[in-house]
């Protein structure tokens, strides 16, 4: 039996998945909260705290939900029962499962260390990247593809945590993140002058001998995973992408399936990049004289002066942040304060313009998929619900794809699930790391030790703490080999029309 149960009790002791007992924090003399924090930097200087609405602490019963099994959960002092909400469009009980928290150093489990590092691929690309876990020597190897103007500090509450069981990487793509350029990769007779400062890269005339053939292209990405994985790694992995890091892993796996696990894809954008590829279309691409390479023309450099001053204003930073994380409660301060360092390099401006400009890859989202499905390769699929850019249609349409993909619908969460809910997701690739190692032993999260449920539809409320003490209760909804595109449309319906008739 997978899902424990117990009833109100007056203090509550649980061992966790990696059989350490911990006390309920709601009885815990932990911190109060967080503060927001005062972004600095050279060249800016602003108070901005972006935890959107701060939380509210409320007073939560004292009562032990359920434990996940399948990570050698026990419950102690307690008798069993259940414990669930009801779901009023449906009109059916919905389990609650307690999962744990993320680890801290003030108690109780202490989260892994992380190693900041640097792997020189070629002359001038140096790749930024993190890792941690490297004792864990007979664990798993998890790579994690960031996101689109971010980096590998995105995956933290990951290499954190699951650094405790499995050995854990995440990179910063060349272009972005702190793997931009350590040179300007373009040389010029005069000095160019953007938004009123001098000292800009890639807005010379020509291009250094290195920079010749670069461009920020997903194509770049892909061999960049490649020889990292080939290099530092050194042994075939499981690769976890967020929005452009889920094109990337999926576009990867489907080139080197012999080096690539399994892929989780965390809401995967499934297109990216504008023009032709011209290996794909090479009559096409000629329309097009300029993709992305160094030098820019000039007038890409003019149309980045209008650009840049919009796209880096850290009220614009915000505006996105705000509208790609649904909880408004997440403390984004420190994503916040990246992003805009990042847009603070001189080379930040000509990168964004490659990017933007760089061809499309070499296979499309669909046939990338369809290439790691002939060559047997596990996919697990994550999307948060409440996402504006990758709305869950998307990731539904993979999971029509690929029938036995286990789906899991996170809600709230937007675009970011790793970052805005980490238990959620952490728990989830666990078990599914788990269930793929063990060749299919251990069943998949939230089926309750029965592998038929991996048919169905699964709705449960995953509950934790965070570790100023308040409790978070978040839905997720696995959808099962059964899933079908109609059903679900269906199914979003059925709410308004039991509304209707009332």
């Amino acid at each position: 039996m997978e899902i424990i149960s117990c009833h109100t009790t007056s203090c509550c002791y649980i061992v966790n998945y990696r059989g350490t007992k911990f006390t309920d924090p709601h009885h815990s003399n932990r911190g109060k909260g967080f503060s927001s924090s005062l972004i600095k930097s050279s060249n800016f200087d602003h108070p901005y705290s972006l935890r959107l609405n701060r939380l509210t602490h409320y007073r939560v019963p004292n009562t032990v939900c359920s434990l996940n099994e399948a990570y050698d959960s026990n419950v102690l002092d307690g008798q069993v029962g259940t414990t669930s909400v009801t779901d009023r469009n449906n009109n059916r009980s919905i389990p609650k499962v307690s999962i744990p928290s993320l680890p801290d150093n003030n108690g109780g489990d202490s989260a892994a260390p992380i190693s900041s590092c640097y792997w020189e691929w070629k002359p001038k690309l140096n790749v930024h990247y993190e890792k941690s876990g490297s004792g864990n020597v007979d664990s798993p190897a998890v790579l994690f593809l960031p996101g689109f103007g971010v980096g590998s500090f995105h995956y933290e509450k990951q290499l954190k945590d699951l650094g405790r069981d499995y050995r854990t990487w995440a990179m910063d793509f060349l272009g972005q993140g702190m793997s931009l350029p350590n040179e300007d990769p373009t040389f010029r007779s005069d000095e160019y002058v953007l938004d009123g400062k001098n000292g800009h890269w890639g807005f010379g005339d020509e291009s250094e001998t290195w920079a010749k053939e670069l461009v920020y292209s997903v194509d770049l990405w892909k061999d960049q995973v490649h020889y990292f994985v080939q290099e530092v790694i050194k042994e075939p992995v499981y690769l976890v992408g967020n929005s452009l890091g889920g094109f990337v892993a999926l576009y990867f796996a489907a080139c080197y399936p012999q080096l690539v696990k399994g892929v989780t894809l965390l809401n995967a954008t499934p297109f990216w990049g504008l023009l032709p590829n011209p290996e794909r279309s090479p009559i096409l691409s000629r329309l097009f004289p300029w993709s992305g390479s160094f030098p820019l023309p000039s007038g890409i450099r003019k149309l980045m002066e209008i650009l840049w001053l919009k796209i880096s204003d850290p009220r614009s930073i915000a505006e996105i942040l705000k509208q790609v994380y649904a909880d408004h409660s997440t403390d984004v301060d420190e994503v916040f304060a990246r992003i805009v360092e990042t847009t603070q390099h001189p080379a930040a401006a000509a990168s964004l313009a490659s990017i933007m400009f760089a061809p499309k890859a070499q296979l499309s989202f669909e046939e990338a998929l369809s290439r790691c499905q002939m060559n047997n390769i596990p996919i697990c699929l994550m999307y948060g619900k409440e996402d504006p850019w990758v709305m869950p249609i998307f990731g539904l349409q993979v999971k029509n794809q690929m029938p036995d993909a286990p789906y899991y619908e996170i809600s709230p969460a937007g675009h970011c699930p790793h970052d805005e809910v980490p238990e959620v997701v952490n728990f989830i690739l666990r078990g599914w790391l788990k269930n793929v190692e063990s060749e299919g032993r251990f069943v998949l999260p939230l089926l309750d030790d029965n592998p038929e449920n991996a048919y169905y539809n699964v709705t449960k409320d995953l509950e934790f703490f965070r570790q100023e003490g308040s409790r978070k209760s978040v839905r997720v909804k696995f959808h099962g080999s059964n899933f079908s595109v109609w059903n679900w449309i269906l199914s979003q319906f059925k709410p308004l029309l039991t509304e209707m008739s009332r």
